[in-house]
């Protein structure tokens, strides 16, 4: 593929996958209110968020296995179409079970958009211009989770059901222009891969564990669990024990996505390139855990943003770290690495917010403090792990 087309495709994909989180993202400051219709509260809010992630625990193995068989643009058309139609159900509904479903097919919808992508992006870059890609589309995530809440408050102020009909017709248009404009590649997987029986989700788990890249997929899921941990008790912590108010909440959050936008744009690949991306890893793992920490024990609006904003950097320099790394690992089976990554994430963001919920009601610190112990615990098994079978991990990336 020429420079100018593979441009082209990254342009695409970053667009694709900026929408789809803006979608996810965009659901947040509405939710509550739109459940007020139904006369329904949290219960419901927390099973929706946890319905839409394990849509993708399960699906995303899939989309993996079969966008490695039948290549990737297909199961990105198809996966923004699913996600589109499911936002303008959930917008329509009229019942709870309506909503659950259009969430569950959000979910769906988005394992076979952002696991492609990711495999996309590994067909077209090579091992040198991989962590680049990996950025962009991790910056493309980030800045979509960022601007999706605060488009979506904004759009409210409209019509409760107005930004879920505006997500799913984005969507919808991002289907036909990808369709219309989107290179076709086709994966670079050998017979073996190709023509290999189908597993269901529980034999590609056990697979999983087999693989070179296993230790990185426990990372996957161990800084997901952080970062949704951190997410969905951020906003209840600072309302309960500083009063903050929901245009406080939205800068503290605002600020440290864009600045972890700004960030992965412009410095990621050169920090993969002088020190190597588990270096990377490592170094954000601690750097995360210490900033929960940080924030039983701090006090202030501009400390308090400043605590989060680092945390939030060094969640958005592990993303784009785990994916190149597996990405490298996986050789000709890009599509089921993809799918496995994206499984182990959507595994650690359904634990994740279920269990920093029952904590935050012991107590508002534990949270923060259990998140913080998780990602030192990781930290020691990656460190381990990199000493005893990669040392090669520790040196700067080609």
């Amino acid at each position: 593929m020429s420079q100018k087309k593979k441009k082209l495709a990254l342009s695409i994909l970053m667009l694709n996958m900026f929408i789809t989180m803006g979608g996810v993202g965009i659901v947040i400051p509405v939710l509550p209110s739109y459940l007020d219709i139904f006369g329904v509260g949290g219960e419901v809010y927390g099973s929706l968020i946890a319905v839409f992630a394990l849509a993708q625990f399960l699906f995303s193995p899939i989309a993996g296995n079969l966008s490695d068989r039948f290549g990737r643009k297909i199961f990105i058309i198809g996966g923004l179409i699913i996600y589109g139609i499911s936002q303008i159900i959930f917008g329509l509904a009229t019942d709870v079970w309506i909503l659950y479903l259009g969430r569950f097919l959000s979910g769906f919808g988005a394992a076979f958009i952002m696991t492609t992508i990711m495999a996309y992006v590994a067909d077209i870059t090579t091992i040198e211009e991989r962590g680049k890609g990996m950025g962009l589309i991790g910056a493309a995530i980030s800045l979509g989770f960022m601007i999706g809440p605060a488009l979506g408050g904004f759009l409210a102020n409209v019509n409760l059901h107005f930004p879920f009909y505006l997500a799913g017709v984005v969507a919808l248009v991002a289907a036909l222009l990808s369709y219309i404009v989107l290179p076709n590649v086709q994966p670079q997987i050998n017979d073996a891969v190709k023509n290999a029986p189908r597993e269901n989700i529980l034999n590609q788990l056990v697979r999983s564990v087999k693989t070179p890249y296993f230790v990185i997929l426990i990372i996957v899921f161990t800084f997901s669990f952080g970062i949704s941990n951190f997410q969905s008790t951020l906003s209840m912590f600072l309302t309960y024990k500083f009063d903050y108010s929901p245009t406080d909440i939205a800068i503290v959050i605002t600020v440290g996505g864009f600045a972890g936008v700004i960030l992965q744009m412009f410095i990621i690949d050169k920090l993969f390139k002088r020190f190597g991306e588990m270096k990377v890893i490592l170094v954000n793992l601690v750097a995360a855990a210490i900033t929960m920490v940080f924030m039983v024990f701090v006090g202030g609006f501009f400390i308090i943003l400043a605590v989060a904003t680092l945390f939030q950097i060094a969640t958005v320099f592990i993303r784009p770290a785990v994916n190149t790394l597996i990405s490298k690992f996986a050789g000709n089976e890009q599509g089921f690495a993809a799918g496995m990554n994206n499984a182990y994430m959507s595994l650690g963001n359904m634990i994740g917010p279920a269990l920093a919920g029952v904590l935050l009601e012991w107590h508002l610190s534990i949270p923060f403090i259990l998140g913080a112990v998780i990602l030192l615990g990781c930290f020691v098994l990656a460190l381990v792990w990199t000493l005893k079978k990669s040392p090669g991990l520790l040196k700067p990336s080609a």
